[in-house]
């Protein structure tokens, strides 16, 4: 059936208007769980140090003779740890044009742009963080960089046998051994060794594949559900070993694939030397620019505070 001669449709007219919805669909992820958790501290140079300090092991010798004379013991000394100050940033730039025509789902293209830039920055510093990458002292021509959690975790860790940790001053990172399919007697044993050196780590982060390894824990092996609502649970979110170590399991985007982390965060510290603030840069045109800056470091206050499990499989 044809259309009738001479009926006008949508197809042949030129002054309807568009039809475009005011709300703008983004589900990209924002959520930054380490950065989000860490204590705040601060910073007062580029070069950020902190001291820490550890007693002499127990010995089960320590029997001296009836009326000797006292024998001094080695003082403890400080050890003296360092990361740099880092500067990331995200700039926007919009026309004078731009900000102008009326727009669907917003009044200020450049405010949209920069709400974006910072969600931008606040996943770079967290991937920073965590990442496997040592210091930079940096120079006129180099960035700095800090050390991501890696370089500093040495003690509390179980990792392949050929595997290797860094030194824990930030300045190494850790050599990927053999990967190995995450299992329970990994995670029971780094938590162990943190329980032993004093640390009680109360934050695991790990990335979606190794979450979904450990719903295999033991403590979870029946699922539960709901009939009436036909609901399964498959999920371990808190892991107490059995040393009493009481651990929630939180899935972060930015974890390296490969590796879990222990946290105190009682232990570890966000310290900026500049926090993140917003400047608008110099007009050299018709448009609009705006920097979002911050300088920052982390302060890993004692690394035996915390835990690591390396050189896991990613699939």
């Amino acid at each position: 059936m044809a259309l009738p001669s001479n009926t006008l449709a949508t197809y042949e007219a030129v002054g309807n208007r568009e039809d475009l919805s005011d709300i703008i669909y983004d589900v990209s992820p924002t959520e930054t769980p380490f950065l989000s958790n860490l204590a705040q501290g601060s910073s007062d140079s580029t070069k950020h140090e902190w001291q820490t300090r550890a007693l002499t092991a127990a010995s089960g010798s320590n029997a001296v003779l009836e009326g000797d004379d006292a024998t001094t013991d080695a003082a403890n000394i400080n050890a003296r740890i360092y990361n740099y100050c880092q500067i990331s940033d995200k700039v926007a730039r919009v026309t004078g044009t731009q900000e102008k025509v009326n727009k669907a789902g917003m009044k200020s293209a450049l405010a949209r742009d920069m709400a974006d830039k910072m969600n931008e920055l606040n996943l770079d510093v967290e991937t920073t963080l965590l990442q496997n990458v040592a210091y930079v002292s940096g120079g006129d021509t180099t960035p700095r960089k800090m050390a991501g959690l890696s370089c500093y975790i040495k003690t509390n860790i179980d990792k392949a046998s050929d595997g290797t940790a860094a030194a824990g001053t930030g300045a190494d990172t850790y050599t990927t051994g053999t990967a190995r399919s995450l299992a329970e007697t990994q995670v029971e044993a780094a938590l162990a060794t943190a329980w032993s050196n004093g640390g009680t780590p109360s934050m695991g982060y790990l990335n979606a594949f190794q979450k979904r390894k450990a719903a295999s824990f033991s403590g979870s092996s029946s699922k539960t559900s709901d009939g009436d609502k036909r609901k399964v649970t498959n999920n371990v979110e808190i892991y107490v070993d059995p040393l009493g170590t009481e651990v929630r399991l939180v899935p972060c985007r930015q974890m390296p694939t490969n590796t879990i982390f222990f946290v105190d965060m009682e232990y570890v510290k966000f310290a900026p030397l500049r926090d993140f603030f917003t400047v608008p840069l110099a007009k050299t045109g018709d448009s609009e620019r705006k920097q979002i800056i911050v300088e920052y470091t982390m302060e890993v206050c004692n690394e035996k505070a915390h835990a690591a499990v390396y050189d896991l499989t990613t699939s």
